[in-house]
């Protein structure tokens, strides 16, 4: 089948992937083109692994404020070159990351920087519950193990869902962005401040307040 060059624009302005690379997709799936962006989507991530331990010193350091102001985030996102940082497409991708660390409080960007000793007291606290819930012992390790997944998601932002598209981890969003700008790209670190967190707050007495203002 003929390819057309305004099946290659087409290709090209919903992927942003190169004019030969879209006509050689095109051609491999003789021009369909669901086919073609999944195909380059595959590529693309398989060329992301390969860039994955490039230097990636340029980048960004973005702001988020949510909740009239109680939740704040500072995330630092890395890319190789200056010129990227400055793209409007790597701003909205790091100020999606911002968002997704107000929303979901996560700990740490990715699992290996959770401490062995933490891993071990989650798998002995989910341990101890699955045996309290009377599950038979030769299956209590494999179901801890599932069950340690969910703790990682909780907790490591790369094995976070996406807030905005809940087919996608982070780590994958991170890998589609390296595929598309064809550089490595890395969150390398974050704060997030909730206003009052590890305060001992005061109850207040609604009942008695309420007494006290009648009897004046």
């Amino acid at each position: 089948m003929a390819i057309t060059a305004a099946q290659v624009k087409e290709l090209r302005e919903k992927t942003g992937a190169g004019m030969m690379d879209c006509k050689k997709v095109l051609t491999e799936v003789d021009g369909d083109m669901e086919k073609a962006m999944e195909l380059l989507r595959e590529k693309g991530l398989a060329k992301a692994d390969k860039k994955a331990d490039r230097v990636a010193a340029e980048g960004v350091v973005e702001s988020y404020i949510h909740a009239g102001g109680r939740i704040g985030v500072l995330v630092e996102v890395n890319c190789e070159t200056d010129f990227v940082a400055k793209t409007d497409s790597f701003r909205a991708f790091v100020k999606d990351v911002a968002m997704q660390i107000a929303a979901m409080g996560p700990r740490y960007v990715r699992r290996e920087e959770v401490s062995e000793e933490d891993v071990e007291k989650e798998r002995e606290v989910l341990k101890a519950q699955a045996l309290q819930e009377g599950k038979p012992a030769h299956i209590v390790d494999k179901m801890v193990e599932g069950r340690l997944e969910k703790f990682y998601e909780r907790i490591c932002l790369l094995d976070q869902t996406f807030i905005k598209d809940s087919d996608k981890k982070i780590g994958e969003l991170v890998k589609e962005q390296i595929a598309k700008i064809g550089e490595n790209v890395s969150i390398r670190r974050f704060a997030r401040f909730e206003l009052g967190a590890g305060i001992e707050k005061k109850e207040d007495d609604f009942v008695s307040e309420v007494m006290s203002q009648v009897k004046k």
